[in-house]
């Protein structure tokens, strides 16, 4: 409700207002009555108002007075003078402090109220707009965010369309000029942080330095975007691209206590070009297995290292990797677990091996991620037991130890979907069981269980071993069997029970599995 402040000297008209004006009803709420400006005052410094309706002509402080203090107290307060002095000076001046009404004595309620409903009005037009640009502030940088991204992407195409060009405009995107320089920057160590106890903690640390990356950003003039929970872009431009880039390495080194890499894509002369850096950035951030933490990374150094020439079969070999996983394949997984150290044979330095395996490890802790699994806890380690790996002094006692440790995750996963699946086969059964009756579809089962027909049939089928029209016709017939053995039913009332229309078919049915007819299985019973 809005605040409403009554000032009048005479007695009678201020407790007429207070009585015959419906405050609530108006979505009003009187929060003083007052005889004189100095009470009012008082209230005005307890807590603001939001509508001063107040006699022009009071003793000590006139309506004129204690306007001007409300409007300097909140400069958007509403004003609605009431007086009996009906001479045009106490109008002339009220309308220079913007009233929004001048009511004369005796007042008509009417037209008071009248008065009320407009400033309402206004009052709620206006709370709209602000909430409008208070979102617009809000939403402004997720926007330009979104657009970066886009840009970055490659899903924008930079032809200078006037509705893009105003786009870019609105977020200042217009006046990067070449060369430019894409540059993702990946916060290292809360990635790793597993531990559920320093959960909270880890989040709170990672807000802190994405907010002081966000300054160190802005400080220097530059363009950014949020990639993922710990990934940024930025966009380097201007003569200064290297001076620009040690600036920010210098600002996060004296401000942030977390370790940050840099992936650095190669110069480009237009705005249209800088996907190409972009995508190059992200390739060199990729090399920090192989180059280290809190390193910046060109692309250049990526592209010339011979090592990682070898490692680009990773991701391929990884794929392969996880599918044997989800199929339960061991011997698959042990073979493809050999291919991966095979395909970076020309690895010579027990660290990079060592980066290697810590790979792997990132990579199949992201691939449990989506299936919603985290690797420490189904190992049950934690972050500092992977250091046993860098006591290996064989490359064959590391691979040894990931097949063990993939073999116990793919073992796990085996376990948790069969009895994830069983469950829900064993519900999709109940359905057919009470639905028996219906003209029921595996698509109508699938859409209820939000599945993929073709998905869910396969599914069915390895749970069961029978396809659902399978399962369906067994269901069917075991009750019709049941319900046989009941005279007092029927055969077509039976057919009916168990989803049959057409007699003949469920007779025909019935035979298939049983060797006779229903008819000759009552007489048999």
């Amino acid at each position: 409700m809005y605040k409403v402040l009554l000032a009048d000297d005479e007695l009678l008209d201020l407790e007429g207002m207070k009585r015959f004006i419906p405050w609530s009803d108006l979505g009003l709420e009187v929060v003083g009555a007052v005889s004189n400006g100095f009470m009012a005052c008082e209230v005005m410094d307890r807590q603001p108002i939001d509508i001063l309706v107040t006699d022009v002509n009071m003793p000590n402080m006139s309506g004129l007075e204690l306007a001007r203090i409300a409007i300097d107290k909140k400069a958007n307060v509403r004003i609605i003078f009431v007086s009996g002095y009906q001479d045009f000076h106490y109008v002339k001046e009220a309308l220079s402090l913007k009233a929004c009404s001048y009511v004369l004595k005796p007042m008509d309620d009417e037209e008071l109220i009248a008065s009320l409903i407009g400033i309402t009005e206004e009052l709620k037009l206006e709370a709209k707009q602000r909430e409008a640009e208070e979102n617009y502030r809000h939403m402004k940088p997720m926007a330009k965010n979104d657009l970066l991204v886009r840009l970055l992407e490659g899903e924008l195409v930079w032809d200078r369309s006037d509705s893009l060009m105003k786009l870019a405009s609105s977020y200042d995107l217009d006046h990067l000029n070449g060369p430019l320089r894409a540059a993702v920057l990946e916060i290292d160590d809360l990635h790793w942080v597993k531990s559920k106890n320093l959960e909270n903690d880890a989040h709170k640390k990672l807000e802190s330095c994405l907010k002081q990356l966000y300054e160190v950003i802005y400080s220097n003039g530059l363009h950014s975007c949020k990639l993922t929970r710990n990934r940024m872009a930025v966009v380097l431009h201007g003569s200064g691209l290297g001076r620009s880039l040690e600036e920010i390495r210098g600002s996060i080194d004296s401000t942030i206590s977390m370790s940050i890499t840099v992936g650095l894509g190669e110069e480009v002369q237009h705005i249209s070009e800088l996907t190409i850096s972009y995508k190059q950035a992200l390739e060199a951030l990729d090399g920090k297995m192989f180059f280290g933490r809190g390193q910046v990374i060109n692309y250049e150094d990526v592209r010339r290292a011979p090592e990682l020439n070898d490692a680009k079969t990773l991701d391929i070999r990884l794929d392969a990797l996880f599918k044997a996983m989800a199929n339960y394949d061991l011997v698959r997984v042990h073979d493809e677990i050999d291919n991966l150290f095979k395909s970076v044979s020309t690895l010579r330095s027990k660290f990079t091996v060592y980066n290697l395996a810590m790979y792997i490890v990132f990579k199949l802790d992201h691939y449990l991620q989506e299936l919603d699994e985290d690797l420490f806890d189904m190992l049950g380690i934690e972050l500092h037991s992977l250091d046993v790996v860098l006591k290996f002094e064989m490359m064959g006692d590391i691979r040894s130890w990931l097949v063990r440790k993939v073999f116990e995750i793919s073992e796990m996963i085996r376990k948790k979907r069969a009895t994830k699946n069983s469950r829900l086969i064993r519900e999709i059964l109940k359905t057919m069981k009470d639905r028996i009756k219906d003209n029921i579809t595996l698509k109508d089962i699938a859409e209820q269980f939000s599945f993929s027909p073709n998905y869910l049939g396969h599914l069915f089928k390895e749970e069961t071993g029978k396809n659902f029209s399978e399962m369906l016709i067994s269901m069917r017939m075991e009750q019709a069997r049941d319900l046989l053995k009941k005279p007092s039913l029927k055969i077509y009332e039976v057919a009916d029970q168990v989803g049959y229309r057409y007699i003949p078919y469920f007779s025909r049915q019935f035979k298939e599995t049983y060797g006779m007819t229903p008819m000759e299985f009552r007489k048999r019973e």
